[in-house]
This record gives structure tokens, C-alpha cells and sequence, in this order.
């Protein structure tokens, strides 16, 4: 199948199937293309947790209203941003310039833009990039014939609780991902027309 024929297969699937599981080479696949996502200045302001725990999946769905695809899940993706701005661009630099003071000092122009930016910032520009991130992770799972259902309906700051957050991470969005399951009856898919959503300026 094409890319976009795989875009077209996949859905937010509702339920999985709890007897198969996200093989660990097809779970790398889809770290590596979280990963490799594009953010601005190329920080990743973020930190993702990969709960395969079922008691922890299980207490988790019932901060999430219950929603089954969370306990039914192979994996479930809890994808964080970071609030500690400061410290995510110390240590982006830091492993950019390899320890060198003399690469760091290269790298001087680019340092003072980021540091002069993050003061303006705020804790949504970091959750922005949470969602690029996801983006990545769901075409992803369905170049392989993954499923998964991107979730904003949860409680996040019992979410914090349960995984025992540090302070300077918030959850963003969960992501569970697996196989679904047989007795899905999924609506079907539905997207605006190319003229509803786009306008060419010529």
C-alpha cells in the first residue's frame, strides 16, 4: 500500500485486539520516527512514556473516562512537553556541541536566538511540538499496519499522578496503539473536500 493508501485505512480505533502486540522492532520504528520529527529550532521540547503495564493502563483508562482503547491497548504512548524551557535549550546545546567549548561557541548566534525566544514562550509552544510529534507517530503506525486513537479526553494532572511526573513535564495527549479488535464497527471515514479545506493564491 501507498502512504496516502495507509492514510486512508487508518482510523481512531475504539478497541483492540488484546491478544496481539506491537512487535519491539515495529515499536522502534515508530520511536525512531517520533525521533526524528521535525520542532522548532529542533529542540523536542518533550518526554514521551511507553506503558505496557496493565494495572497501569487499567487506572489510567478510568482517568480517561473509560475509554477502552487505553486498557485494550498493546502500548500506550504518553506524550509529555516539557515546561523547563530553560533547561531543555542548555541541554540541546550542550549535546549539539558535543562538549566542546569551542563548537559551542560556533553555535553562539543560534544559543542567544533560542535563549531570547523562550522568555516570550509559553507552555503551549512546547505541547505544539508534542503534536508534531504525534503526527509523526501516527502516519507511522499506519505505513505499518498499526492502529492507534490520538486522545485529548483525560484527566491529565491524575495521569501525572499515577506515572508520578516529575514537576516539569505536563501530559499532553495519550496514544494508544495495537491491532483492532474484530468487532470494531468503525464509522466511515469522513474529510472535507480539497476546496473546502485549501485556497490557491496565484
Amino acid at each position: 500500500m501507498s502512504f496516502l493508501s495507509n492514510l486512508e485505512w487508518r482510523y481512531a480505533a475504539k478497541k483492540f485486539d488484546t491478544t496481539k502486540k506491537v512487535s519491539d522492532e515495529d515499536l522502534d520504528k515508530i520511536l525512531e520516527a517520533i525521533r526524528l520529527t521535525p520542532t522548532s529550532f529542533g529542540m523536542q521540547p518533550y518526554h514521551f512514556y511507553i506503558v505496557t503495564n496493565q494495572d497501569k493502563k487499567d487506572v489510567i483508562q478510568a482517568a480517561a473516562w473509560n475509554q477502552a482503547q487505553i486498557g485494550t491497548s498493546s502500548h500506550l504512548i504518553v506524550m509529555c512537553a516539557r515546561n523547563d524551557l530553560m533547561t531543555v535549550k542548555d541541554e540541546y546545546f550542550d549535546a549539539m556541541s558535543g562538549g566542546s567549548v569551542e563548537v559551542r561557541a560556533n553555535l553562539r548566534g543560534f544559543e542567544d536566538m533560542v535563549t531570547g525566544f523562550i522568555p516570550h514562550s509559553s507552555p503551549e509552544w512546547a505541547k505544539k511540538q508534542v503534536y508534531i510529534a504525534q503526527g509523526f507517530a501516527l502516519a507511522a503506525c499506519a505505513e505499518l499496519q498499526i492502529d492507534s486513537c490520538p486522545m485529548e479526553g483525560f484527566d491529565a494532572a491524575a495521569v501525572a499522578k499515577i506515572l508520578e511526573l516529575p514537576s516539569n513535564l505536563d501530559v499532553a495527549v495519550l496514544l494508544p496503539i495495537g491491532y483492532r479488535a474484530d468487532d470494531e464497527n468503525p464509522r466511515p471515514k469522513f474529510r472535507f473536500s480539497k476546496e473546502k479545506l485549501f485556497t490557491n493564491i496565484v
